[in-house]
């Protein structure tokens, strides 16, 4: 495997959690109850696996190494402004889910964010697919692509913390208000 299999391994992953984050808002909105340790479970997953797993990949090493080459610059540019915004969407889903279960109805923002962060991430992995094609094309080296994936691999409490949280979705997905 390389360091940009990898990458799409973890957009397969993160389109799961988009099926669960736009049943879950889709719910909300239609007044359904979702429990709301289940809306914390998908914004921990969003928290770790995406900032802290997916995006730390992505920006400390990968977009780094393509970035050496002068080349894609623009586009790395790009994608960090849109991690930042991703990082704000998921601040405010946890203000408001606070606001929630301190008593207030926030329901609705909570949804809300809920869907923007959702429809961020399918514009948003369209867009790393097109990039991964370009720097795996024209960029990387196989030899990169390799030091980069044992970069990735040789974390252990990644690889562990990524199967808890691949745990953590494996249980939304059961929950009832998902099946239904």
């Amino acid at each position: 495997m390389s360091a940009t299999e990898t990458l799409r391994q973890d957009h397969i992953k993160i389109k799961r959690l988009e099926k669960i984050i736009e049943k879950c808002y889709k719910d909300l909105y239609s007044g359904k109850d979702i429990p709301l340790s289940d809306i914390e479970k998908i914004h921990y997953v969003i928290s770790e696996f995406l900032d802290s797993i997916h995006y730390s990949r992505e920006e400390d090493s990968y977009f780094a190494c393509v970035a050496s080459y002068d080349t894609l610059k623009d586009e790395i540019r790009k994608f960090m402004i849109e991690h930042e915004f991703s990082r704000r969407i998921a601040k405010n889903i946890a203000k408001h889910l606070q606001r929630w279960k301190a008593g207030e109805d926030a329901r609705e923002p909570v949804a809300r964010f809920l869907r923007t962060y959702c429809v961020y991430l399918d514009d948003h992995l369209k867009k790393e697919e097109e990039f991964f094609s370009r720097a795996q094309s024209d960029v990387l080296s196989a030899e990169e692509e390799r030091e980069m994936y044992e970069q990735f691999s040789s974390v252990m409490a990644v690889s562990t913390k990524i199967e808890t949280l691949m745990g953590e979705m494996e249980y939304l997905e059961r929950q009832s208000w998902m099946i239904s």
